[in-house]
């Protein structure tokens, strides 16, 4: 990488003089342990980074992602699929780099796509001190350097959601899967935010520091806030780094310029830091709100999704670490032959406090808690507190602090004997205000602060000993909180899992999970990935939910989007798509359908993903059924206050969408915080022969005070721009070939009219249909358009359907009507009805009539066409 070096000579002096050291150190003498530094003042070693390996090249996965521009360490575990980029190091990899951990192993948690900024662009990055302030400023990250002193100090860094996979599986949360590996420390060099806040002179009312970066999000920038007291604490050491470990921020971690918050989660730590915000109360962000806090343990993922002020008050707001320890050394699967063994074996682990408090035991049980030995704490932050050396252009400033922010190792020499006769080894720690890890974890919504006792289990195997972790991380199989699952043991039931050595321990009742049952009682069928894969045609279609099995032979003609909907999940793990989108009502049906059960070497090939087209050529067409394709948002149109036009670029130029006119495609997004599927249909506007762009007509539906908004619409509206969004279809059981030919689950059929009746955003599959009939001058089709609204504003491509109108009277009319229309309307009033429709549309056997709209107004219009006598196979719903 280029050094960032500013123009001007007092800029360059500066910037030299924090790189006085060189930004990797002298190879070690002893492989694995930390790089030294002798110093001058005292006679104490300072741990520096270990090597590190500058990732140069992009993988091959991030390379259509906006993302794009990132070189990265392929060791790093993916917790949440290409992306966004969440990851964290195989637990011995990190453990054995030592007290520092190199940028490239370094854990990840990034919301969305990572904000480009070039070398020479560094020097020059903005960001503001304002709001309860009476001097608010802007400055340059060169005059942060210049103008104010720079500090070195070491900090471990803890994601919240540190060992979570541990609670998924006891019980989903909302979150991905963290291994043991979320957390990491590096030397980080910047400036401490009071010296900031006090510039900006904070007034009598203010209470909290907001923080806002760079990367726009779904909903908005991220931003989150810490309390002001806290930020001027100097004991509390909150700073502003743009160094980590003697070299420039890497673009996952900050580039160029981030907020570090010692002792407390990770989410704290705000990247490309834009703005420094004094306020009266807590952060309003999307993501301090709903991101981040442990909810009372009773609170369900449904109940916490249906009533909003669980998240909204602060108490349940996580900021300080819990004290927390794990197990490194026995690893997971470590074998230990007690043949010819050395007498003792030497566990090993970390172990970390919260809010800067030491950690001041940490102990080992061999039988199930009943006894416990002390394990030996190494305590490496503690040399720098023995210096006052410069390092990286920083005063080290530890000497005067009694606060630690970092983690610590503890290691125990167990007598091998000993380790042949127990079940287990039981890991806790104490902090010293008597924070110990409690024995039973506490389960909530977010699945945060994971800290109960860290159990490896020993099973003996010959003359072997075989160990195990609770889990492996993202969606690795392994570990004894699976295997004990799988045997049917109640993990919540206080001991494990398991009863112990012979007693038998009072089983827990399993909370009952308020979900539609999709299983069929009686099913034992095992189904292997072969017989899935021979079920992938229209001839007996199976497809799989949430590792389970069904049949859509019997469906197919019923399914309101079409034959094609359950064809392209034919053989294939359908789970996102199917949760995403149906109803309690068809989830209930499930059970009929249900024909057995994936085996586990099934689901390991479908836990894989979807295999990309490897062709070098583009496709003539964009869409697959079977598979999801990614494009960028190119541009978005503002329409109105609450409806948008997304403009999207596809894989090629040369590429048409490939969606067939009357047909809709899926558009899926992920909830930025849980990585959920959000999916949705819509029908493009765009022109079906357009190359290399789609157009899709979007109404935004905000929160209000009565509701929640859209969650597919809001978080549309707040992509940035170059965001990659996946597409799949075409789905639907209508097709429009032309001149009154059309195919209603495949089977083909004449017509001489349409009526078709839309309401809102329904408009868009209307308009498609239309089109096509009126730019054919030698299509006789005769189309009218009944178009429901409220307002005048919320009519959708007025202008298109009026210029399609002009010219072509005798073939079409558009009639619009609205409930709530100003005095000078000329239009209709009230809302469409059976009475409306039968003054305008011509009731005989060669009309088809087309609905789409909102759910109470196809309910109403079905009943009263019913009522006039339409049979079912001349009403289709979109």
């Amino acid at each position: 990488m280029e050094d960032p070096l500013p123009q001007d000579k007092h800029s360059r002096d500066i910037w030299l003089k924090h790189e006085r050291l060189p930004l990797t150190p002298p190879q070690s003498d002893e492989s694995g342990s930390d790089q030294s530094l002798h110093s001058e003042d005292a006679d104490v070693d300072i741990p520096l980074p270990p090597p590190t390996r500058r990732p140069t090249e992009v993988l091959d996965i991030d390379k259509k992602t906006p993302d794009a521009h990132v070189p990265r360490d392929p060791r790093l575990i993916r917790l949440t699929g290409t992306h966004p980029f969440n990851v964290e190091a195989p637990l011995q990899a990190l453990f054995n780099e030592g007290f520092l951990t190199s940028p490239e192993l370094f854990y990840v948690r990034n919301h969305g796509a990572v904000p480009e900024v070039r070398d020479q662009d560094i020097p020059n990055w903005e960001f503001t001190v304002e709001g309860l302030v009476e001097k608010p400023f802007k400055m340059t990250l060169r005059q942060l350097i210049s103008d104010y002193e720079q500090v070195t100090c070491p900090i471990t860094l803890v994601c919240a959601g540190n060992r979570r996979k541990e609670q998924n599986v006891v019980r989903k949360s909302k979150g991905f899967s963290w291994g043991a590996a979320g957390l990491s420390t590096a030397l980080f060099t910047g400036v401490y935010m009071s010296d900031l806040i006090k510039r900006a002179k904070p007034r009598r009312k203010a209470r909290y520091v907001c923080m806002e970066g760079a990367d726009k999000l779904p909903n908005g920038f991220y931003g989150t806030s810490v309390k002001l007291n806290w930020v001027m604490d100097p004991n509390r050491g909150i700073m502003l780094s743009y160094k980590m470990n003697g070299e420039t921020l890497r673009p996952d971690h900050g580039k160029p310029l981030r907020a570090v918050i010692p002792g407390q989660i990770g989410g704290r730590s705000v990247k490309w830091l834009k703005k420094l915000i004094i306020t009266e109360e807590p952060s309003d962000n999307w993501y301090h709100i709903y991101d981040n806090r442990v909810l009372p343990t009773m609170v369900s993922p449904e109940e916490s999704a249906n009533n909003p002020k669980w998240w909204t008050d602060d108490r349940y707001a996580i900021y300080d670490l819990s004290t927390n320890s794990a197990t490194v050394y026995p690893s997971h699967e470590e074998q230990l032959c007690v043949v010819n063994a050395p007498q003792k074996y030497r566990a090993r682990g970390y172990a970390y406090g919260g809010g800067g408090r030491r950690i001041t035991r940490v102990e080992l049980s061999l039988d199930k808690g009943r006894s416990w030995r002390l394990a030996k704490i190494e305590y490496p932050e503690d040399l720098y507190r023995e210096t006052d050396h410069h390092l990286f252009g920083g005063r080290l400033d530890m000497s005067w602090k009694e606060s630690c922010f970092c983690w610590a190792f503890w290691s125990l020499d167990i007598p091998v004997s000993e380790l042949a006769e127990a079940k287990d080894i039981l890991v806790r720690a104490m902090d010293e205000s008597m924070n110990v890890q409690p024995r039973d974890m506490y389960w909530s919504v977010l699945g945060m602060m994971q800290n109960p006792w860290f159990r490896v289990t020993i099973s003996k195997e010959g003359d072997f000993l075989r160990f195990e972790h609770p889990t492996q991380p993202a969606l690795m199989p392994g570990g004894w909180m699976e295997r004990v699952k799988k045997a049917g043991g109640n993990l919540a039931n206080g001991y494990w899992g398991e009863s112990i050595g012979g007693e038998n321990a009072e089983q827990l009742v399993k909370e009952e999970v308020k979900e539609v049952s999709m299983i069929k009682e009686g099913v034992k069928r095992t189904i292997t990935i072969d017989e899935l894969r021979k079920h992938d045609s229209e001839q007996a279609p199976w497809f799989v939910v949430n590792g389970e099995v069904y049949d859509g032979t019997g469906f197919m003609k019923e399914h309101p989007g079409g034959a094609q909907s359950i064809l392209s999940a034919a053989g294939m793990d359908s789970s996102d798509e199917f949760m995403a989108i149906h109803s309690e009502t068809a989830k209930g049906m499930m059970p009929g359908y249900h024909i057995g059960t994936l085996d586990e070497a099934a689901r390991s090939v479908l836990s894989q993903g979807e295999i990309a087209d490897k062709s070098a050529e583009p496709r003539p067409t964009f869409l697959q059924p079977r598979a999801w394709t990614t494009a960028v948002l190119h541009s978005k149109q503002i329409i109105s206050w609450d409806t948008r036009i997304f403009t999207f670029k596809l894989e090629s130029e040369t590429q048409t969408l490939g969606l067939p006119i009357g047909q809709h495609l899926m558009i899926r997004l992920r909830d930025p915080v849980t990585r959920e599927a959000i999916i949705r249909s819509y029908t493009p506007i765009s022109e079906t022969s357009k190359k290399g762009f789609l157009d899709v007509l979007v109404k935004v539906y905000f929160d209000t005070e009565a509701a929640k908004g859209g969650k597919m619409t809001k978080a549309l509206d707040a992509l940035p721009l170059g965001h990659g969004v996946d597409f799949k279809g075409p789905i639907g059981k209508f097709e429009y070939h032309g001149r009154g030919l059309c195919s209603i689950n495949a089977q083909k059929r004449t017509v001489k009219r349409f009526a078709m009746i839309s309401g809102g955003s329904g408009i868009t599959p209307i308009f498609q249909v239309l089109r096509a009939v009126m730019h054919d001058k030698h299509d006789k089709t005769h189309c009218t358009v009944l178009n429901g609204n409220r307002l005048v504003e919320d009519i959708l491509c007025k202008e298109d359907l009026d210029a399609m109108i002009e010219g072509n009277e005798d073939r079409a009319k558009v009639l619009y009507t609205l409930t709530k229309a100003p005095e000078e309307w000329k239009g209709l009033r009230g809302r469409i009805n059976g009475e409306l429709f039968k003054q305008h549309c011509i009731k005989d056997s060669q009309t088809l009539v087309l609905v789409c709209g909102p759910e109470a107004l196809e309910k109403s219009i079905h009943i009263a066409l019913k009522d006039q006598g339409w049979p079912d196979d001349q009403i289709l719903f979109f």
